[in-house]
């Protein structure tokens, strides 16, 4: 199987899995829940690992600090994966009306062009989309993350293949 016929159906398996996150978004929403318990349990066993090879004792209590928040934050994710649901979506809204206010701030700032007018619309779709989602946060905690990640899965599982047919139509000419 060539590398590109992998990515074929890497692509398609992406697109479906991404339906399926929409048709169902509160699987989704944990499947996410859990992925990200998952991550930060991770990340909280590497950084005690590298605390432990690490010779400058000045950042090994702050790295050790770390390690221990990040996997205490994935343990807690995976044992409680729908509390999980809901502090993620809040942390989410959280960062849609904060990245979407600073995107709004640096959009007025920029000299009339036409990168000002997208970051302007970008920033006040993140914001709001964060207004959105806590103004209906008891409807929308159980679903935002599963259909956020099944648009992201769609997205990519497009790009990937859009990057084989470019590659092909490359390779043709």
């Amino acid at each position: 199987m060539k590398n590109r016929t992998l990515l074929v159906v890497l692509g398609i398996v992406t697109v479906v899995a991404g339906f399926f996150a929409i048709l169902n978004p509160v699987a989704g929403s944990i499947a996410v829940t859990i992925l990200t318990g998952w991550m930060f349990l991770l990340f909280g066993i590497v950084q005690a690992v590298a605390v432990v090879a690490e010779t400058d004792w000045s950042h090994r209590l702050w790295s050790l600090l770390l390690a221990v928040l990040a996997a205490l934050a994935g343990i807690s994710l995976l044992v409680h994966p729908l509390a999980g649901v809901i502090s993620l979506t809040y942390l989410l809204a959280i960062l849609f009306v904060v990245s979407g206010a600073f995107k709004l701030v640096a959009g007025l700032g920029m000299p009339a062009s036409n990168w000002k007018w997208m970051v302007l619309l970008s920033g006040a779709m993140s914001l709001v989309l964060g207004i959105v989602i806590f103004a209906n946060f008891g409807q929308a905690a159980m679903v935002t993350l599963g259909l956020l990640l099944g648009l992201q899965l769609i997205s990519d599982g497009a790009t990937l293949l859009g990057l084989v047919w470019a590659a092909r139509r490359i390779e043709r000419a």
